[in-house]
């Protein structure tokens, strides 16, 4: 019996892989270079709650591309299976799915990134992983089978993370709606004293607000 690997972590490369998806064959990350991408896996085909799922990433599928992120899905069934739900969905539902799912009908892709549901075999846990332009992790969400994950809070994350490389700045808790601090972002604390005066300056300037100089916070670029 193959052993599952363990799961890549944040901050590592993700693995290159080749798949087989619902639009042919890819190879991961390679053909979402200079891209971000959300790959997913679901636990099965034909389930209530990761039907809800597919039905959630499409209706914001737009919102992704304009963010420059791509999305694939993942579970351990054939192609055919996922054709056949990808149109049950649409006559059903009303809604085509438009992004590739990966057919893991072997679970060597699962086994590779450690996605393997502990109690079975042949399910796929309910996982997200955020990867960047570069093919680097930088998040990874994991879900019970009994909840449905959060779109919007993938969504908000990936906008977070743009945000913070585009600034040089932290995100606070909730944002853009941070109880606190309103939209604001968060200035990395001062390393030292001169740093420290500096920031004193910029607070007598009105450039940033702080509740001290280790806490500072300032209005995004628009």
């Amino acid at each position: 019996m193959q052993e599952q690997k363990s799961m890549p972590l944040i901050g590592d490369k993700f693995p290159e892989l080749e798949v087989t998806t619902t639009q042919g064959t890819m190879n991961l990350p390679e053909d979402y270079e200079g891209k971000w991408f959300v790959l997913f896996s679901h636990p099965a085909d034909f389930t209530p709650v990761c039907t809800t799922e597919f039905v959630s990433f499409q209706k914001r599928y737009d919102e992704f591309r304009e963010l420059n992120t791509e999305l694939i899905g993942l579970s351990i069934d054939q192609v055919f299976s996922h054709l056949k739900w990808e149109e049950w969905i649409e006559e059903e539902i009303g809604e085509t799915i438009e992004f590739p799912i990966i057919a893991d009908g072997t679970g060597d892709v699962a086994r590779e990134i450690g996605l393997l549901h502990t109690a079975s075999k042949t399910q796929t846990v309910r996982a997200v992983f955020i990867v960047d332009p570069e093919g680097t992790i930088r998040a990874i969400l994991y879900y019970p089978a009994e909840l449905g994950r959060n779109m919007d809070e993938i969504l908000r994350m990936i906008k977070g993370f743009k945000k913070a490389e585009e600034e040089n700045v932290a995100i606070p808790a909730n944002w853009p709606n941070n109880e606190i601090m309103d939209d604001h972002v968060i200035l990395h604390p001062a390393s030292n004293k001169s740093h420290i005066e500096k920031r004193r300056e910029q607070i007598e300037n009105g450039e940033i607000e702080c509740y001290d100089w280790w806490l500072c916070h300032k209005a995004p670029k628009k």
